[in-house]
This record gives structure tokens, sequence and C-alpha cells, in this order.
């Protein structure tokens, strides 16, 4: 006894279906779509700064997360002393160095400060 429906529409209305592989495309597409937009090119990222780091050695003009730029003087694994300035140094961590600069950059600001 339904007071809401009657039970002769009840009985004739479809068996609901289980659903089936086309309910999964979609979260399947959306999954794919965030994957390429977000995960790989971070990942990427990563990578490149992994190799950057690996490849760094004395004499490399770097600029730092901080917006500092200096040339290589020495490092080891976990430090890079940077040469800003005559007889200026400072020791920071490297992965706290965000991109090698072209050759003559450090230079060329070295000779814009002294002017």
């Amino acid at each position: 006894m339904s007071f809401l429906i009657s039970d002769a529409a009840a009985a004739a209305a479809p068996a609901a279906q289980q659903p089936g592989f086309e309910a999964m495309l979609f979260p399947l597409g959306i999954l794919i779509f965030f994957y390429f937009l977000f995960i790989r090119p971070q990942s990427k990222r990563n990578k490149e700064q992994k190799e950057m780091l690996a490849a760094l050695s004395k004499g490399h003009e770097v600029a730092t997360s901080g917006g500092i730029v200096g040339k290589v003087v020495d490092l080891d694994e976990n430090f890079v002393r940077l040469e800003v300035d005559d007889n200026a140094h400072l020791t920071i961590q490297r992965h706290a160095i965000a991109s090698m600069m072209p050759k003559g950059t450090y230079k060329t600001l070295k000779k814009k400060s002294k002017a």
C-alpha cells in the first residue's frame, strides 16, 4: 500500500539498469584531462630543475629564487657559494637556484652597478 504512487504504476515502470561502460567514460575523460593539464607539466618542470642542478658547476652564472644573480664560486652536495660582487659571497642552498643565466650576464650587471 503506497500512498504516493499506485501499485499498478510502480509495476509498469521499467527496471533500473546497471550503469555500463558508458557511465565510466566521463570520469575517465576528466582524469585524463587533469593529468595532461596539471600533473604532466609539473613533473616535466621538476625533471628539468633536477637536471639543471645536476649540471651546475663552478663558473656558471645563476639566479636564485629570491632574485639574486651571481657566479658560482664553490659548490657541494647541499650548498652553493655565489659571488655577488667583489669580495662579497653568499652561501645558499642548492635547491634555491631557479635558473642558469646566459654567459656574460653577471659581468654586465657588475659593470652597470659600478657605473
